[in-house]
């Protein structure tokens, strides 16, 4: 059988025919790759705050048990406060900036990460201090740690909803990536 090459008089209109209907495919299949996006950030925001919630137990129990046992000492509390403020701020961001799908706002949460790292750090050299000065004070400062780490992590996964915003909104996946360069590609 012999190839038979066909010429068509009308040789621009087949062409504008032709890279018009590419057209029409290529937006269908960005379209779908937009939508396959949002539905993975969708079940990883999910998990991300169904994990936020266990965390959230965990500060309520140990909060529980260091208030039964009645040493809630205050000031020593306040970083720890500080800590947790950060953090409900990072999460009311991130979830604003999915909803709205602002991966300009989702660069910020990612920022504030660096900010809840180092007050939990802060508050572990606190703690210690305090257990080395008055070792009954050891058992409540060990649960604290565990408090202060449960809401860091609330923090960090608040971060990983702001990355999911970025990664719908442009399509780049910017986990383990310096916030300097989250911040341009969210930007761009």
């Amino acid at each position: 059988m012999s190839a038979t090459i066909l010429v068509v008089e009308d040789e621009p209109q087949v062409q504008e025919l032709l890279a018009v209907n590419l057209e029409h495919a290529g937006h269908r299949v960005l379209r779908a790759a937009s939508d396959l996006r949002l539905i993975m950030a969708i079940s990883k925001t999910v998990t991300d705050l169904e994990r936020i919630g266990d965390e959230a137990q965990k500060i309520a129990r140990m909060s529980r048990q260091i208030h039964e046992r009645g040493h809630a000492d205050l000031h020593r509390f306040a970083t720890v406060r500080h800590a947790a403020d950060i953090a409900l701020s990072m999460l009311r961001q991130a979830l604003d900036a999915f909803a709205r799908l602002d991966a300009a706002d989702a660069a910020s949460i990612i920022r504030q990460d660096v900010a809840i790292d180092t007050e939990f750090r802060s508050i572990l050299r606190q703690l210690i201090t305090f257990m080395m000065e008055d070792p009954r004070t050891i058992s409540t400062a060990l649960e604290i740690v565990w408090i202060a780490k449960a809401i860091e992590r609330i923090g960090d996964h608040a971060k990983n909803i702001a990355e999911d915003v970025i990664y719908i909104v442009k399509g780049t996946d910017v986990r383990h990536t310096a916030v300097d360069v989250v911040e341009r590609e969210a930007l761009s």
